[in-house]
């Protein structure tokens, strides 16, 4: 049936029901996570999280919110250990993290940050996420 109805459509359209071959699809990344995965993971996190101070489009607070720092064209967060440790540390009125979410999760949402709002494509892995918060276990900013 979708075959035919491929047929039928405009070829644009019809790519769209032609199911993605194996190569084609995301794979699966460290631990068996695709890469589809993580990214919907990291926006519905960064929806329901983060945008209530950095706004939908990651340009951070204007008015009372003038504090809250832009997360989109940030070239701070090339640097993923640096996003990270925020997340896990916390910073001046940024609250850290790792006690409401996963290391996973933590990953997934600067993977989104990185990739959706900057031009950082390399992922950001709940393994670098656990040595960094281990590292900074005890450390945190108040």
């Amino acid at each position: 049936m979708i075959q035919r109805l491929a047929l039928a459509l405009p070829p644009a359209c019809a790519m769209l029901l032609v199911p993605l071959s194996p190569s084609l699809r995301a794979q699966d990344g460290p631990g068996g996570t695709s890469a589809v995965e993580v990214s919907t993971e990291g926006r519905r996190i960064y929806e329901e999280v983060c945008q209530a101070c950095h706004m939908p489009d990651a340009r951070g607070g204007g008015g009372a919110g003038a504090g809250i720092p832009a997360l989109a064209d940030n070239p701070n967060l090339a640097d993923k250990a640096f996003a990270i440790e925020i997340l896990v540390k916390g910073r001046g009125g940024m609250p850290w993290f790792t006690d409401i979410l996963t290391a996973q999760q933590i990953a997934a949402v600067l993977t989104h940050v990185r990739s959706n709002f900057n031009a950082y494509g390399d992922p950001v892995t709940a393994e670098e996420v656990e040595l960094i918060a281990g590292k900074a276990n005890g450390t945190r900013e108040e």
